[in-house]
């Protein structure tokens, strides 16, 4: 990954943009639910991802 990646031109126009939303599990662990912000119900039901609080890293230590 590098900064491109990361940080588009200013000439380059976002292709999609998404959200985000946090599920809270009563006896399992809490999940991050990303999907596209102007995905229609249809869409959702079937295009997003879903992440563990383990799942994620401090960006500074991967580079």
């Amino acid at each position: 990954m590098t900064d491109a990646d990361v940080h588009p031109s200013d000439t380059e126009e976002p292709t999609l943009e998404f959200d985000h939303v946090t599920v809270e599990n009563d006896h399992a662990p809490d999940e991050c639910a990303i999907f596209p912000r102007n995905a229609s119900e249809d869409v959702l039901m079937t295009t997003w991802i879903s992440a563990h609080d383990d799942s994620f890293v401090d960006l500074e230590s991967i580079r």
